[in-house]
């Protein structure tokens, strides 16, 4: 293998590759290791979803780039009904294959419209990707504080960084604290500026703390919000989402991603148009997370951890006992055979604490709280 030159980009170990020794330990446990370090879903995609991606008639031409306008249509329909956000189909809309591409690569997509600008401003506590996205583009990555109810803090972002940013990122539900933004203050920010604000909303459907939120609620002027099959529909293995907002954004991101390629498959953007038209799926899902949370934060409090409930998403974000999160981790390994994530994995603000994603099936979750003699 070569090795990079000197002062080149040397990628760093994957963050959840790192816990392969703590799953060894949680394996040792007769029925194996229960994995709640990533957020895969476990539960299977609706039957609807998936009948519709087995017709073959998609996948015989190149599908359009900026997704089919029966999908974008299907997205268009479900913001309106869900999030009460009203979005042109045919200006407003792209699809994206999955959100994680799209989170790490828009920086780059951004920077060369606008090569003055150089800086990705994102949550300090949040998904490492963007992050990543920031150093793969060429950028700065400046990680905003947060508040202690886990929102951003608009106020303490420097005013010099601001008008280096290329964009600002926002994650509402946000991953892994379940923190919620005031998005329409942060649009507000934006446009004074003149900075994009961008808005992961793939936990929007698990919103637990009052009505769902978008950033499209603020108007779609300098503003994109993004969206995911893969959580509302457990549909991650098939990459497909969404993008919506600002006409001039959408449709200069749609010209680039058609250059460089970037196409949700035929199959699966049908299957698309099938999850979003359907919220009966995402309802009986809302209801298994929500036992699942609270199921785990009683398995925690037998090892002596207080998980409080999120306010959004589907992870426990808790303090781990003297601060130490790779002992805990290794703890409920030895003791409850579950693998967590190390705060470490969402910033150096995070060290303290942990998170726990209640993707297992409740089959999986009886075993381990037969573990902890529930």
């Amino acid at each position: 293998m070569s090795t990079p030159a000197p002062g080149g980009f040397d990628p760093p170990p994957y963050p959840y590759d790192r816990l392969a020794e703590i799953s060894a330990v949680a394996a040792t446990h007769v029925g194996g290791a229960v994995d709640l370090s990533v957020g895969t879903p476990g539960d299977p995609p609706p039957s609807i979803v998936v009948e519709a991606m087995a017709n073959p008639g998609p996948a015989q031409g190149y599908p359009p780039s900026a997704g089919t306008v029966a999908m974008r249509t299907a997205f268009a329909e479900w913001s309106s009904r869900r999030l009460g956000a009203g979005l042109d189909p045919e200006t407003e809309v792209a699809a994206c294959i999955g959100t994680k591409e799209f989170v790490a690569g828009v920086p780059h997509w951004l920077r060369l419209r606008d090569p003055g600008r150089d800086t990705v401003l994102y949550p300090e506590v949040s998904y490492p990707t963007y992050a990543m996205g920031a150093t793969l583009a060429g950028c700065r990555a400046v990680a905003v504080p947060m508040r202690p109810d886990w929102s951003i803090d608009l106020e303490a972002i420097d005013p010099g960084d601001a008008e280096r940013a290329v964009c600002l990122w926002l994650n509402t539900p946000a991953n892994p604290s379940g923190g919620l933004d005031d998005l329409v203050a942060a649009a507000a920010w934006g446009r004074k500026r003149g900075v994009p604000v961008l808005s992961d909303e793939c936990y929007v459907e698990f919103t637990w703390d009052g009505p769902p939120r978008t950033i499209l609620h603020a108007g779609c002027e300098g503003v994109l919000a993004v969206h995911s099959l893969s959580k509302r529909s457990n549909f991650a293995g098939a990459r497909v989402g969404a993008y919506a907002g600002d006409a001039d954004l959408v449709g200069y991101l749609r010209k680039v991603r058609q250059h460089a390629g970037f196409m949700v498959p035929g199959p699966v953007q049908a299957a698309a148009v099938a999850a979003w038209g359907d919220d009966a799926h995402v309802d009986a899902q809302r209801d298994r997370y929500v036992r699942r949370l609270e199921r785990l934060a009683g398995i925690l409090a037998t090892v002596g951890i207080e998980a409080p409930l999120p306010r959004g998403a589907f992870y426990l974000w808790a303090e781990a006992p003297d601060g130490d999160a790779w002992g805990t981790a290794r703890m409920l390994a030895e003791r409850l055979g579950v693998v967590v994530s190390p705060g470490e994995f969402y910033g150096p603000a995070s060290t303290g604490w942990f998170r726990v994603a209640a993707v297992a099936t409740d089959e999986r979750l009886d075993l381990v709280a037969s573990r902890a003699g529930l």
